[in-house]
């Protein structure tokens, strides 16, 4: 790594310590050559398959975009910013387990409405009527009585005997 004040390339690590519940490793070095210190982030870098548009269009996993979707359904709800990071990891993890290099935006949008069933149902239904166009009132009661009706199934299951 060079130097951001001189550009020299030779530089020693002082301290380095996990940050970001172990995700990351912060490193304090000094140039060898102007003695400046400087702090750097390393995290490891996995690989996310592209998307594929509606369109037919291929592009990078955003995954500011997906952050963006979900806070806007979580908007004013009792979801902490700690359930909507785990979410994207658990999201993210998900499309790196298919294997391939490049995934749906539907792919994408079904793991999203999955994981924000369970988290909160009414960010789902947010997220379902943007993400499935609702045009009118009667897509969000027939999407209101599919939650409804899922979730009665899984209180009345009695689970493993």
């Amino acid at each position: 790594m060079h130097c951001p004040f001189c550009s020299h390339t030779e530089t020693k690590v002082i301290d380095s310590r996990l940050v970001a519940d172990g995700d990351q490793i912060r490193r304090r070095r000094e140039c060898l050559e102007c003695g400046e210190r400087y702090t750097t982030f390393e995290t490891a870098e996995l690989v996310l398959p592209r998307v594929i548009k509606s369109n037919g269009n291929r592009q990078p996993f955003d995954e500011e975009k997906l952050r963006n979707g979900i806070l806007r359904a979580i908007e004013k709800r009792p979801v902490s910013i700690e359930m909507v990071e785990s979410l994207i990891n658990r999201i993210k993890h998900n499309l790196r387990e298919t294997g391939e290099p490049e995934v749906k935006t539907l792919t994408v949008g079904e793991l999203v409405m999955d994981e924000l069933r369970i988290l909160d149902d009414v960010a789902y239904v947010r997220f379902a009527s943007v993400y499935r166009s609702f045009q009118d009132v009667s897509e969000f009661a027939k999407e209101i009585l599919k939650l409804d009706q899922d979730k009665s199934v899984r209180n009345d299951d009695p689970g493993p005997k």
